[in-house]
């Protein structure tokens, strides 16, 4: 049994997120407020430990099986990144809601270009759901003020 890179990113991230749950147990509860501050660490590093432990048993799982040596992609890192960054830059300007659904159609336009009008409604489709979702989720339920933009006050 012989981890690659992959396994191995897999325990540390799973060492790492039991950790770090372990420390939210020692959270002191504020009997004034229902859900007290380890909620929702605990939510979020239990399910990257879980992650993990998926990312490990598929790496070992997968050890037995010979993989094909496949090209890395660097312009497509890069592209991803840079667009990410300029997602990060919009925000403050154009806010979350006009900024996220411009990064979602140039992501998902970068990572799989559509090739008919069919596919770009798709895209339009999926972003403008992704941001909605988004938005509700964040700003109405759990009640976190997303950026409004200075060029836009939307």
């Amino acid at each position: 049994m012989k981890l690659s890179k992959d396994g191995w990113t897999g325990l540390v991230v799973l060492a790492a997120s039991l950790v770090l749950f372990g420390f939210t147990i020692g959270l002191r509860d504020n009997p004034l407020v229902p859900i007290g501050p380890g909620f929702y660490p605990r939510i979020v590093l239990g399910l990257t430990a879980a992650l993990a432990l998926v990312l490990i048993v598929s790496d070992l799982v997968a050890a037995k099986v010979s993989r094909p040596a496949t090209a890395v992609n660097r312009t497509l890192v890069f592209t991803v990144f840079a667009i990410f960054g300029v997602y990060a830059a919009a925000l403050p300007l154009l806010g979350f809601r006009i900024a996220t659904l411009l990064f979602m159609v140039a992501l998902q336009s970068t990572l799989e270009r559509p090739r008919t009008a069919k596919g770009w409604m798709v895209v339009a489709a999926t972003a403008l759901i992704t941001t909605v979702v988004s938005y509700v989720l964040f700003e109405r339920y759990l009640q976190v003020l997303l950026p409004r933009g200075r060029w836009t006050d939307f």
